[in-house]
């Protein structure tokens, strides 16, 4: 097999390149991910979990002074016996309290465990046969692309819980389920690289998206940072499939998901 730079690919159902070539490309990938694009990452997280931390501690401060002048109100006028306390910020169970920055932050989380969760069941899928002859480097590449999407969760949820929010664990509410119901028609690695296409372009687009509705600069770093990763991932799929790596000039934003629906 050769890939092949045309929008067909080929009859036979197989990938229309080479494992060799595969093989390279998810190894580039791969060392572009380690020196460039999760430094950044990184920097840009630290940024952004240094600013909501600092944001805490002067919440906290202004909590405090006012919870202090509420008291000595009460003791002056005699209200000792009053049973109401003030409490802390505690972590959130919902999703649905999320709100500016941090409800894009929320969604993204989710976006990237559907991606793991969907790279997971391709690679299990393919290493049990249930996909026809599957190339060694096929698996490599989703292990790959599985293992950055798993990062950028992480990333998301480390601003989440700096935040004082619990970690996203679930998979996007809406997408979800629609993934997984197209996953159990996948019957060949040409169908399974097809689905996972179509997640990389949702999550670029909605990179694309948040990159526009962010509204601090550490945020829009971090969104920035992960975004190329996911046209790569999206580039090389397609360049897989026979057809051509960037059919887009500019990244678009259709497709992208609304935080609407993380928040039920």
């Amino acid at each position: 097999m050769r890939f092949r730079r045309t929008t067909t690919r080929p009859a036979d159902g197989s990938f229309a390149g080479t494992e060799v070539e595969l093989t390279a490309m998810t190894r580039d990938l791969e060392a572009i991910h380690h020196e460039v694009s999760l430094p950044r990452l990184h920097q840009a997280v630290g940024e952004w979990t240094e600013h909501v931390r600092t944001s805490r501690r002067g919440f906290l401060v202004g909590a405090g002074a006012v919870a202090g002048g509420a008291l000595l109100a009460a003791c002056s006028s005699g209200a000792v016996g009053s049973s109401k306390a003030v409490g802390s910020p505690h972590a959130t169970s919902s999703p649905a309290t999320l709100t500016g920055d941090l409800a894009v932050a929320g969604l993204a989380a989710s976006l990237e465990n559907l991606a793991v969760g969907a790279y997971d069941a391709g690679i299990r899928a393919a290493t049990a046969g249930k996909l026809g002859t599957v190339p060694p480097a096929v698996v490599t590449f989703a292990t790959t692309a599985r293992s950055q999407h798993a990062q950028h969760g992480q990333a998301w949820n480390s601003i989440l819980t700096a935040a004082g929010h619990k970690a996203i664990t679930a998979p996007d509410p809406v997408l979800g389920p629609m993934i997984t119901q197209q996953l159990g028609q996948v019957h060949d690695v040409v169908g399974l690289a097809k689905l996972a296409l179509s997640l990389e372009d949702v999550a670029a687009a909605t990179y694309q998206a948040g990159i526009g509705s962010l509204s601090s600069t550490s945020a829009v770093k971090v969104a920035a940072s992960i975004q190329p990763v996911e046209l790569q991932h999206a580039a090389i799929l397609l360049f897989a499939l026979g057809q051509y790596p960037v059919p887009n000039a500019f990244s678009p934003t259709s497709g992208a998901r609304p935080v609407s629906d993380l928040k039920g």
